[in-house]
């Protein structure tokens, strides 16, 4: 998984990093909460752990915002804040758990399983077997496209980047939303490429540049 790791704490975000990293995760370690906005505002995060005492802002403030507008993003809250009535607020302000600290390395690892399962588990309850764009139809189940009874072969990647884009219509997905959320290590010449050879298999006119941002699929 790729997973915002928010602490201020030197030697813990070290640790932590380790930890995870240990773990086969891709984590990117912030310390402040503007930073914090940024990164998650951009995507590709499968989770975020992030601690509450921070130096540039409130983060409780920066939970409810996360939560707003990352509905399902899984959030793990790590804090030293351990009376009930912080461990509420946290969990009535977005978070999906609530881990105070001190921890054992192998509880958090376990909890952040926990709760990307069950986000995991609501988003494959909330959508879809099959996505149209006009006569393109995507079964994501069998990572197969059709246009009418005509199957369209596309790679692993470029089914990948197809979906991406049809789950978010008529919105900008940015460079690196797509380059992140890519099954396979991928930078800017290569996402040319395979939207290139995108094009190429589907046709032209399902997929818009946006010049210097990314790329949009329009619904009509």
């Amino acid at each position: 998984m790729r997973i915002c790791l928010l602490e201020d704490d030197l030697e813990l975000g070290r640790s932590l990093q380790a930890l995870l990293q240990n773990a086969d995760h891709d984590v990117m370690w912030l310390r402040r909460i503007a930073d914090a906005r940024l990164w998650i505002a951009e995507g590709g995060f499968d989770a975020v752990v992030m601690d509450l005492g921070l130096p540039d802002g409130d983060g409780m403030e920066l939970l409810r915002s996360v939560r707003r507008n990352h509905r399902k993003l899984p959030l793990l809250v790590i804090t030293a804040r351990d009376a009930i009535e912080d461990r509420l607020d946290g969990l009535d302000g977005g978070a999906d758990d609530y881990l105070v600290k001190p921890f054992a390395g192998s509880e958090l690892l376990a909890r952040l399983r926990a709760v990307v399962r069950r986000s995991q588990g609501d988003e494959a309850a909330d959508q879809p077997a099959e996505w149209q764009l006009r006569d393109l139809v995507l079964d994501e189940p069998r990572m197969e496209v059709r246009r009418g009874q005509e199957r369209v072969p596309l790679s692993r990647t470029e089914f990948s980047l197809l979906l991406t884009l049809i789950k978010l219509p008529d919105r900008v997905v940015t460079r690196r939303q797509l380059e992140n959320r890519a099954p396979c290590q991928m930078d800017g010449r290569s996402l040319d490429v395979h939207i290139s050879n995108l094009r190429r298999k589907i046709g032209e006119g399902y997929i818009r540049t946006v010049r210097g941002v990314g790329y949009l699929v329009e619904r009509q």
